[in-house]
Parts: C-alpha cells; structure tokens; sequence
C-alpha cells in the first residue's frame, strides 16, 4: 500500500470542510493513518513549500499556510498519490472539473483548500517533515478484501 500526505489548508479548515472531503477519500477506499490539526509556523511552511523558494508567489503562499490552522493528514491505499490528486483536480478552482473536490468547492488558484503529495518520493519527504514515524498507525480494516485491490 502507498501513503500520501494532505493537507487542508486553511480556507477548508475555516470553511469546515475537512470532514467532508475525508468522508470522500474514505468512501474512496483510502485508509487514514495519520491525522492532526496545527498552526503552522514559518520554519515549517518554508520547508514544506522549499522547491518554490525565490519564486514571485512564495511569500503570498507562506502567509497562506501560516494565516489559520491546518488539518494534515496521511492517508493510504493502492496507488494513493494517483488517486488523491485526481480527486482534487486542477490547481486551479476556476478550471477544476466538477466532481473533484477543488471543482466542487474552490474558485480559486491560491485558496485551492487542500495540498496532495505529487510522487511517492515528495510524500515520503513531506510525511517526515509533519510526522514523527510513530505517529503514523498501521491497523488492518476488516474486510479490506472489498475495498483495497490485491490486498
């Protein structure tokens, strides 16, 4: 099984619409294995978003995450990264298809709700910079049989 991080940033933390889009990846078939909600500090933003460093959008999306707390998340199943970024959809809200969740409730490029990792090598990245390893639960689901593929 593969494991992705999420994060609902914090226009879905203020919109409360953190457990609405969880009961999507779970109805999915994805299994949540880590879970928490936090400010985010500076340090930790800057780290996070580091591949944009020097970009002209930079400081605006350090001031995004750091502005009101988040929900970060780890979640797993088969082909988790595939599956959570289709179901976000585009970046961008305006051009997001209906159905994904950034088509459904984002009209925005930059207030686009929630981040999902981009490869399993950037998830394993961002997991440990929000994740102490314990803090990531492995437990079967009974029945898993019916909602993971070869599991």
């Amino acid at each position: 099984m593969q494991k992705t991080l999420i994060i609902f940033k914090p226009d879905a933390v203020q919109r409360r619409l953190v457990g609405e889009i969880l009961a999507r990846f779970e109805s999915k078939g994805l299994r949540v294995a880590a879970l928490k909600l936090l400010q985010v500090g500076r340090a930790l933003g800057e780290k996070h978003y580091a591949e944009h460093a020097g970009k002209p959008f930079f400081e605006g999306l350090i001031d995004f995450i750091t502005g009101g707390p988040v929900v970060v998340g780890v979640l797993e199943g088969n082909e988790a990264v595939a599956v959570v970024r289709s179901m976000l959809g585009a970046t961008n809200g305006t051009a997001a298809a209906p159905g994904t969740i950034r088509g459904d409730f984002s009209s925005s490029k930059q207030n686009n709700l929630i981040h999902g990792s981009d490869s399993p090598e950037s998830a394993a990245r961002e997991m440990a910079l929000w994740f102490k390893p314990e803090e990531v639960v492995e437990y079967a689901i009974a029945g898993s049989q019916w909602v993971f593929d070869g599991a």
